[in-house]
């Protein structure tokens, strides 16, 4: 398996260790005011001394008011850059590298902190949101580059801009988010032109040392979305913008369609998608979804298809498998569940990343989905009300 463990050259010079990288999950372990907190450390030290070669932060917002969940992090001015620090310390002293992955949630931020805006205006069953203004998203790439200077400044190895899922970027290549008809929409090239010019202004803000990734959707997988034939016209856009990674992943967060972990049956979801785009960039390349043995991750690298493998629910399970697929050879043990209950398969990990910060070993078979669910509920909720407190001491934002 000497593959999963060659080290890998990035355009800037920086050398990843192996080919394992923990793919971003929204861990919501912040402590509801944007900061990171102590188990987050330990969860991000525990993956470090698991040997991957990456760990990149989930959902980490430079404006508290454009959340995904209020457990982000938030970056910006008013931040514990104290805390900041000690994340990317801890999360790096064993030879990874920590990345967090900027995001905004655009028409997708809950409705509790206000009124959504997205690239169109939209009143849709389960989704309402406004349409950002000319000047909001001219401001957007700069945005995105201040929090990817500040995490540079405080230690951390890269940023990895969010373009997938159905959140703001992503949104913007969408033909079901994005009905402008203005230098920002309507053709596929105006659509794909904020994602150009965030990764642009935040490359020109860092050091080139600092690593710039970037993940998209390979498909939105619902009506209307964007295709893999669009997406394959934003990888070619994208080369030679000064990238060092494109991850591919899959699937929105838009209300009644699957959860993007949960979107496609079986796996590994998008190594065709990856193959094709490999024709379009020089720029290296990461699958993530459904990668559940070291055959099939070894298989990937070997096909030439992807240079790196995205681990995310895989590394809860066992939160140092990269160190078990080279010295024993064992793959995770799934769990198959009997009941159905919407949300529940992401709250039962989401737990299971919190046992692992609190020091234990990752998810437990014993807890129901239910179980999982009302834990997370609860957490959500008081992080919500400190998130609250947050917005109303500080009124005014950068």
């Amino acid at each position: 398996m000497n593959s999963l463990f060659r080290p890998l050259e990035l355009p800037n010079g920086t050398i990843l260790k192996n080919r394992l990288v923990k793919s971003a999950m929204s861990d919501t372990l912040g402590d509801g005011w944007g900061n990171p907190t102590p188990e987050q450390g330990r969860l991000y030290e525990t993956w470090d001394r698991g040997d991957v070669a990456v760990s990149v932060i989930g959902e980490v917002q430079g404006d508290p008011r454009t959340i995904e969940h209020p457990g982000n992090l938030v970056l910006d001015t008013q931040s514990d850059f104290d805390a900041f620090r000690a994340l990317a310390q801890q999360g790096q002293a064993n030879g990874a590298a920590l990345w967090l992955q900027l995001g905004h949630a655009g028409a997708l931020t809950p409705d509790w902190l206000g009124i959504p805006k997205g690239p169109s205006a939209l009143d849709l069953n389960g989704l309402r949101c406004d349409a950002l203004s000319l000047s909001e998203i001219s401001a957007l790439p700069d945005h995105f580059a201040r929090t990817a200077r500040l995490a540079s400044d405080l230690g951390f190895g890269g940023v990895q801009i969010h373009a997938a899922h159905g959140f703001l970027l992503s949104q913007f290549l969408s033909p079901l988010f994005n009905r402008r008809q203005d230098g920002y929409g309507g053709s596929a090239k105006n659509r794909m032109r904020l994602v150009i010019e965030t990764v642009e202004a935040v490359r020109a803000q860092v050091p080139k040392e600092f690593c710039v990734s970037i993940k998209l959707n390979a498909t939105d997988q619902i009506t209307g979305g964007l295709t893999q034939d669009g997406a394959l016209g934003v990888v070619a856009a994208l080369d030679g913008r000064g990238l060092d990674l494109m991850e591919f992943s899959g699937g929105t967060y838009f209300p009644g369609a699957p959860a993007s972990s949960d979107a496609v049956s079986g796996g590994p979801y998008f190594i065709d998608f990856a193959k094709t785009a490999r024709q379009l960039t020089t720029v290296p390349l990461m699958a993530t979804g459904g990668f559940k043995s070291r055959m099939q991750a070894d298989a990937a690298i070997r096909s030439g298809a992807t240079d790196l493998i995205g681990l995310a629910r895989a590394l809860v399970l066992d939160p140092a498998l990269p160190t078990t697929w080279r010295t024993q050879g064992h793959d995770p043990l799934f769990p198959r569940f009997a009941e159905a209950l919407p949300g529940g398969v992401t709250a039962w990990y989401t737990q299971g990343l919190q046992a692992i910060a609190r020091g234990g070993e990752g998810s437990k078979t014993d807890v129901s989905l239910a179980d999982a669910l009302s834990a997370l509920t609860e957490r959500t909720e008081r992080q919500k009300q400190s998130l609250s407190k947050r917005l109303a001491q500080h009124t005014t934002f950068p």
